[in-house]
């Protein structure tokens, strides 16, 4: 089961991809994390992502399909993986299908889950974390105890510059122009069912939602 996880910033894919793949024993597969593991364990690909990082660009679609590759070669034939905010543009799902052509695999479900715009700002904008234990809080829906202080372990929390709202609207505009295309792409012959969920629900009720997608009970387009 090769599974894609799309969604805008805020709307929670990320917990809801790691939920998923709890649940189901799937490979939970993010290309931030992969990047960090390969570059932690100085593979060639790893080596040749640091390149270009140091240099402040973007890492190629070539090195991050080669990596997402070799995850998907070692999966279980009998499990899953959760692809999490990847394929992002039409020419790395079509690099993708290439991929999984020739591992002889192809994408099951496509899960988009939406959020309005102004439900999004909210979220992001109101991320506040603790940098000494990670722990994440928001000022509108899970505020600390204390204003700014972790709860946890008492130290200040810090909001992340690219979190403040027309930052955010300017994020959510790049996935608007970039994912659109990509939804098509599936939806139009890709082989893929796209199963749109609405992500502005509690989290069990979206994960609900999603397993039923996974199994093919949701309403596919």
């Amino acid at each position: 089961m090769i599974v894609i996880m799309l969604g805008p910033p805020g709307v929670g894919k990320g917990t809801q991809a790691k939920l998923l793949s709890e649940a189901r024993g799937y490979r939970h597969v993010a290309t931030g994390d992969l990047l960090r593991a390969a570059r932690r364990e100085g593979t060639e690909l790893g080596r040749k992502a640091q390149a270009f990082m140091d240099r402040g660009e973007l890492v190629p679609d070539e090195i991050i399909i080669g990596m997402v590759e070799e995850v998907l070669g070692a999966v279980d034939p009998e499990g899953g993986v959760i692809l999490d905010g990847f394929p992002r543009t039409v020419p790395q799902a079509e690099a993708l299908a290439d991929s999984l052509d020739r591992l002889g695999l192809s994408v099951d479900r496509v899960l988009l889950l939406t959020a309005p715009d102004e439900v999004l700002v909210k979220r992001v904008a109101g991320r506040r974390s603790c940098p000494v234990c990670g722990k994440v809080y928001n000022v509108h829906f899970n505020a600390p105890a204390e204003d700014g202080r972790c709860d946890a372990c008492g130290s200040e929390l810090v909001h992340r510059a690219d979190d403040d709202p027309e930052t955010v609207r300017n994020r959510l505009g790049v996935y608007r122009r970039q994912t659109e295309p990509l939804v098509d792409f599936y939806r139009n012959g890709a082989g893929a069912a796209v199963v749109e969920v609405d992500g502005n629900r509690s989290v069990d009720t979206v994960q609900s939602a999603l397993f039923e997608a996974v199994d093919g009970r949701g309403a596919g387009t």
